[in-house]
């Protein structure tokens, strides 16, 4: 057990390293002027990038995004098609969290009318990890569980770019406090530290009786040999 508890706590560790460099990232990009749309289609790592967007939203396409929580609360993230002129793209915008208190009900949302102009940053999802399967519905707005652009532009019957643009705060935006990483690279250390405190205990229980036993053969050598 002793390797595979050191292993774990240095694998903690690295998780940790590798979420402080998005961290890291994220903020580096995010102080940076944002591009217009159409420079998305030439970057080689397009996350966390900040873009410039101009026209309108398609709010009959409209999707929410479900078994979103906020401060305990649930609701869904309101996602929607955008339609950039300037760059003559589509881009799937999530606009932000809304409460669903009550779900006999779709939440209520309002979508802006007329042309925007709206900055925003994508947002490449890590690899991995457990994806519920959606439902299969043709009413709008849809209700998902995962977000899949390709998908979304098949549904919707447009070629738009396969990313999610998240909304800065603004008038368009509902609630846009999204954690950047689902677990902080604080709480991958204290993981390591009870990992490595586990294997510390595991250590020093097999000193201990280790050295418990061989004084107890000592001592019934000793016995033995004084008869």
């Amino acid at each position: 057990l002793l390797p595979l508890l050191v292993a774990l706590g240095c694998w903690q560790l690295s998780r940790a390293a590798e979420k402080r460099v998005m961290l890291a990232a994220f903020e580096a990009r995010r102080e940076a002027a944002p591009i217009p749309a159409a420079r998305l289609q030439g970057q080689s790592d397009p996350a966390y990038v900040r873009v410039r967007l101009q026209c309108r939203f398609a709010a009959q396409h409209s999707l929410l995004l479900d078994n979103r929580t906020r401060d305990g609360a649930a609701g869904d993230e309101l996602l929607q098609p955008f339609y950039d002129k300037p760059s003559g793209l589509w881009l799937l915008v999530n606009r932000g969290w809304l409460p669903w208190t009550n779900r006999r009900a779709a939440p209520t949302f309002d979508t802006p009318s007329g042309d925007q102009l709206l900055d925003a940053w994508t947002y490449v999802a890590p690899p991995g990890g457990l994806q519920l399967a959606d439902r299969q519905s043709q009413a709008w707005p849809r209700l998902i569980t995962r977000v899949d652009p390709t998908s979304v532009w098949q549904a919707v019957g447009r070629n738009g770019l396969p990313l999610e643009l998240r909304l800065e705060p603004g008038d368009a935006a509902f609630d846009t406090n999204w954690p950047v990483v689902a677990v902080s690279p604080e709480r991958h250390t204290g993981y390591a530290v009870q990992w490595f405190a586990m294997a510390t205990a595991l250590l020093a229980l097999y000193l201990y009786l280790g050295i418990r036993r061989a004084r107890a053969m000592t001592r019934h050598e000793d016995r033995k040999s004084t008869r």
